[in-house]
């Protein structure tokens, strides 16, 4: 019994040190692939579609604190990423500098493309891209590049602001 309880405590104190950019180990990625799993309001968006396709390249690509290739992305190295890759637009390399430039988008106005912001451990740690249909997509700590749902278990309540980089 005494060696179960090490092992639970060492796992859980791994899962803790793991942790980052966008947090903890509850995302669950969407697993269907191709345009069957792309929201119909990103179908609907030219810009949309092309950081869709810079999505399903980099689908699953593991994720590096400070990383801004295909050999790992933190959360905001993967939208500076797809934003220059997809739209040919440079953004600032941090979470911090994107919230400090872009325009301010209002909750019922974000549109597929936007950049949202999610409130981890008291300040504004996390950021993916809105593709539409309450969907984004990001570079988690626990599964790499995934999309999630922004009404999902892990982040309901946590979307804080977005900014739009026209």
């Amino acid at each position: 019994m005494h060696y179960c309880l090490r092992n639970i405590f060492f796992v859980a104190l791994a899962a803790v040190a793991l942790g980052g950019c966008a947090s903890s180990g509850h995302l669950q990625p969407d697993s269907s692939p191709g345009l069957q799993s792309v929201p119909a309001e990103a179908l609907s968006s030219d810009r949309a579609q092309k950081l869709w396709q810079v999505f399903e390249r980099y689908r699953g690509t593991p994720y590096e604190y400070g990383g801004t290739s295909s050999n790992g992305f933190d959360c905001s190295g993967f939208i500076l990423t797809a934003y220059q890759e997809g739209l040919g637009k440079r953004l600032p390399r941090t979470t911090a500098q994107m919230l400090a430039h872009g325009d301010v988008v209002h909750p019922g106005e974000i549109r597929p493309g936007d950049v949202v912001f999610f409130r981890i451990g008291g300040k504004e740690q996390h950021a993916g891209i809105y593709m539409g249909g309450d969907r984004f997509i990001h570079a988690s700590t626990s599964a790499g590049v995934i999309q999630s749902s922004i009404s999902g278990y892990y982040w309901k309540g946590r979307l804080t602001e977005a900014r739009r980089f026209d």
